[in-house]
């Protein structure tokens, strides 16, 4: 059987906020990566929290608004990484993986709150 989308992107956010989590161990040896990591875990799980109160939603306006939210968070999780690997704190590619999954999700959540708004 085929997954839904909301299934598929429940379990996509909540696979990419455990990568940003198993990322975080790696980065607590060093203060700011310590302080760039806490902002990181912060939003990556913000956008799995909030995918899944979209998906509840009682109505299509808090639907919309939640996946606002999502969509906001992710490209705040984007920023936090982009923002390690440009300051050379972890190596690239370590780091590639997990945005290029991030940058998905940001796409494909940005064009589904552009469809549901239309």
């Amino acid at each position: 059987m085929k997954e839904s989308f909301n299934d598929e992107f429940r379990r996509r956010t909540k696979q990419n906020a455990l990568a940003i989590i198993k990322l975080f161990s790696i980065m607590k040896s060093r203060e700011e990566l310590r302080i760039i990591g806490k902002q990181l875990i912060r939003s990556g799980c913000s956008v799995a929290a909030n995918f899944r109160a979209s998906c509840r939603a009682r109505s299509r306006a808090e639907h919309y608004s939640k996946l606002c939210i999502v969509v906001e968070e992710c490209d705040e999780t984007l920023f936090w990484l982009e923002m390690i690997e440009e300051a050379g704190l972890i190596d690239s590619k370590t780091l590639t993986p997990i945005k290029q999954e991030t940058l998905s999700i940001l796409q494909v959540l940005s064009k589904a709150r552009k469809n549901l708004k239309n």
